[in-house]
């Protein structure tokens, strides 16, 4: 039996969707839905970083101004930052201000040049098999042999703040593995 749960619209999403409108919202539209793009995968990997240690509402929150302060995380731009851009970026309260994390950015971003166009490849090429979907929260993984690999051929080509978990996160929020609940409405098409 899924522990989906029938929100106010009479749709069943995973219950951490119904914790607020915008939850609900990137639930819906967003979460487990395949992106490929590299800019849209860098968003993705930086914002989980962020989350490590918080709540994903906190970095929701503050997407907007992240995508303001990362040049809509364009990887090229972002390479380019520098020390007095760092401590800009940590003087700024629309951001989560964690000097690690700020930096990890900046070396991703020139982690993502150095792929050469390649980093979605070597993303995707991490995407395990489709899998029945969950019935429950219990039954979703918070690491799997994938998201470990996937960890370290990231950390092999540069990447920083990218251990297993991290990489399962990235699976989950770019559709490289469907884990909405069974009984979920979503239809995300992932893997």
């Amino acid at each position: 039996m899924s522990e989906a749960v029938v929100g106010a619209d009479g749709l069943a999403r995973c219950p951490w969707a119904e914790s607020s409108d915008e939850m609900r919202t990137y639930h819906d539209a967003e979460w487990g839905r395949p992106v490929r793009d590299e800019r849209g995968l860098f968003e993705r990997l930086t914002l989980e970083a962020f989350q490590s240690g918080l709540s994903w509402a906190i970095v929701l929150r503050k997407r907007p101004r992240f995508r303001e302060v990362f040049a809509g995380f364009d990887p090229e731009v972002v390479a380019a930052y520098d020390g007095a851009r760092v401590a800009e970026l940590l003087s700024d309260a629309g951001i989560i201000r964690n000097r690690t994390k700020v930096e990890a950015t900046i070396a991703n971003a020139a982690a993502v040049r150095a792929l050469d166009g390649r980093f979605a490849e070597l993303v995707w090429s991490f995407a395990p098999p489709a899998r029945p979907r969950p019935a429950t929260s219990a039954e979703v993984p918070a690491v799997t042999p994938e998201s470990k690999a996937l960890a370290a051929a990231l950390k092999r080509h540069g990447f920083v703040f990218v251990g297993p978990t991290t990489a399962y996160a990235l699976m989950q929020a770019t559709g490289m593995v469907d884990d909405h609940l069974a009984g979920c409405h979503v239809q995300t098409g992932a893997a």
